[in-house]
């Protein structure tokens, strides 16, 4: 099902990455032996055979053989210790390589601009449902999101950087090696101006064909000529998301991960902003207007920092560029984009089947995914954070530290989407009630929501493992089918399951079909790992995911049960989120479960903290207050 990394060099960019050159078996200049004449008097020792006391001579060096009377001896070589060997628990750095440090903090700088941009994205959401509800006007604008959702998934999530990466990675791996003039750049002029002209070509094609888009999409939806008119307008995303995906990729492999993050907080603040200010003359499609506006400004955003990179002169001295060198491989532009047109053909089957429900089943759909995902995409982060590292890694040959690194990765990625997940399961009426509740929001909708919201929680963990292992498949730069053939594996079963209980289910039967197929994808691709990929120790991730689901199963009945007992949305929450978070650890921490024995520990630790803190406090206002009173007896 997959092919083997390309850690010869060959891949992405065509060609291999030149080795260095071998040590010269000529001694230096300063030991060539003298062109005196022979003398038969014996030679002072030269200062060349005295070893230092710090260089010992390598062990098994055979002993030297008496020099006859009368011949002449030349100037030795002067020994030296070899380099010492590298231990076998730390593999030897690599220059392009980050620390571990570094790699923590982009990763909390990355989450933290994540969470900025998701909450924007729930206020988004909420400004939709409170000026539009759940109604037909709605439904009509979701159907057009259809076509930012795949572009976002397509050129900026997935898609492109899946192999921009990889290719960044391998010509900033070929500039550190002193190969070919700049290849960072050439890269960059070889397949922006291409890149570019494709997706200008592809926004006019969608705006053109919108009426058939929407046909095919949603045939049963009531308003399509709203619809059509919303769906020109975001049909802009495929130019400029395009375009900020290329910019977020090649930052990511130059290791800058700030700007990148901060996009969907720029995008999310536009749509909101244009909602608010046109709404009442524009209606719902003030929100396709302001879904044009922030595409724009996430390439503005991320443009000047590209362009910094850009400018900086490389280490190496120039040589002349082969031709070869800055290619990109069409056919693995194609697994890629193929697998993440499947992954995202989710939606357009959700889409579809919803469309023949009454009105509102796909803004249930659509808030319910929303909120249950936002685990997900913090889970992914670190996943984000630390896939140029593992493609570096490939790049370099380094194959133990792109399977250390990637084993890591799916065990912590795991562990958040796992504690996410528990705790949306424990609290989703109250959090739909207190998210969307107001204006045109029903408490029926609400109800509705809620109910969709656990269901698709349950193939949280799946999302999570496609996204981190498809990024393993990938790293490589060179051509797999093993995530295609999984994806397109996963989306017959999650489209055949819901034709069969759309039906008798409803928007549950839809929830419900997305989250076995995304399962089904995850386990076929868990599987394909091996040898031929990276080499990850699969019976171990197993393992620990095992342990990590055992115990969000404890704590998400737990964190329900108390959900259950509280009527007011905020203290239900605020309540199951304390009682998911202390089961999870307490319960994961029991049966072994590895990210969570360092967490626990140190929850041990504040916890302890907290006590002394508030025994030296408590002991504090003990001693004022007994003074206080002395002094009224007084």
């Amino acid at each position: 099902m997959s092919t083997a990394p390309d850690t010869s060099g060959k891949g992405l960019l065509g060609a291999p990455a030149p080795s260095p050159a071998p040590p010269s078996s000529a001694p230096p200049p300063d030991t060539q032996p003298s062109a005196a004449p022979p003398s038969t008097a014996t030679p002072p020792e030269p200062a060349s055979l005295k070893v230092p006391a710090s260089e010992p001579a390598p062990l098994g060096t055979p002993l030297a053989q008496p020099t006859p009377l009368g011949a002449s001896i030349p100037d030795p070589t002067p020994l030296k210790a070899p380099p010492p060997e590298p231990t076998p628990q730390e593999p030897p750095s690599t220059p392009g390589l980050p620390s571990n440090g570094f790699l923590a903090k982009a990763a909390l700088v990355t989450a933290a601009l994540s969470v900025a941009g998701s909450l924007l994205g729930l206020g988004r959401d909420q400004a939709l449902a409170h000026f539009f509800g759940a109604g037909t006007d709605t439904d009509a604008f979701l159907v057009a999101w259809t076509v930012p959702e795949m572009a976002a998934t397509l050129l900026i999530e997935d898609g492109l950087a899946f192999f921009l990466v990889p290719a960044f990675s391998l010509a900033l791996a070929r500039r550190a090696h002193g190969g070919d003039r700049d290849p960072v750049r050439a890269l960059v002029a070889a397949s922006l101006p291409r890149m570019s002209l494709c997706f200008a070509a592809a926004a006019l094609v969608l705006a053109l064909t919108a009426p058939w888009v929407v046909a095919v999409l949603a045939p049963g939806l009531p308003d399509r000529a709203l619809a059509v008119d919303c769906t020109r307008l975001t049909a802009t995303c495929a130019l400029s998301f395009g375009l900020a995906g290329y910019c977020s990729a090649a930052l990511r492999a130059h290791q800058r991960f700030t700007v990148p993050a901060a996009i969907y907080v720029v995008y999310n603040a536009a749509i909101i902003g244009t909602l608010v200010v046109f709404s009442g003359q524009w209606g719902v499609r003030a929100a396709a207007a302001g879904v044009a506006i922030g595409g724009a400004l996430m390439v503005v955003a991320q443009a000047p920092s590209l362009w910094w990179q850009l400018r900086a002169r490389p280490d190496t001295e120039p040589q002349e560029a082969r031709p070869d060198a800055t290619r990109l491989m069409t056919a693995v532009i194609w697994t890629v984009l193929l697998f993440a047109l499947l992954r995202q053909s989710q939606v357009l089957i959700e889409r579809f089947l919803a469309s023949s429900l009454p009105g509102g089943a796909i803004s249930h759909l659509n808030y319910a995914q929303k909120v249950a995902q936002m685990p997900m995409a913090l889970s992914l982060m670190l996943c984000t954070v630390t896939f140029p590292v593992v493609a570096r890694a490939l790049a370099d040959g380094q194959l133990e530290r792109a399977r250390d690194r990637v084993e890591r990765d799916v065990v912590l990625a795991g562990c958040v989407v796992l504690l996410g997940a528990a705790a949306v399961i424990a609290a989703a009426y109250p959090l739909s009630r207190l998210l969307f509740e107001r204006g045109a929001f029903t408490p029926q909708d609400t109800a509705a929501t809620a109910s969709v919201m656990r269901v698709y929680s349950l193939g949280l963990l799946g999302h999570t493992l496609v996204g981190a292992l498809a990024r393993s498949y990938f790293s490589a730069g060179s051509v797999t089918w093993a995530p295609v053939t999984a994806m397109g594996i996963g989306i017959v079963m999650t489209a055949g399951l819901g034709f069969l209980t759309v039906g008798a289910w409803g928007v549950h039967g839809i929830a419900a079909a997305n989250a076995a197929g995304i399962c089904v994808t995850a386990v076929l691709l868990l599987h394909g790992m091996g040898p031929r990929t990276v080499p990850v120790r699969t019976r171990t991730l197993v393992a620990q995911l095992a342990r990590l689901v055992l115990a969000a199963a404890t704590a998400a009945t737990a964190g329900a049960l108390c959900a259950d007992a509280v009527g007011s949305p905020v203290p239900a929450l605020v309540l199951s989120g304390a009682v998911v978070l202390v089961t999870f650890a307490v319960v994961g921490r029991a049966l072994g479960a590895a990210p969570l024995l360092p967490v626990t520990a140190a929850l041990a630790r504040t916890a302890g903290s907290l006590v002394r803190a508030t025994g030296s406090l408590v002991s504090v206002l003990g001693t004022v207050t007994r003074k206080l009173a002395s002094r009224h007896v007084r």
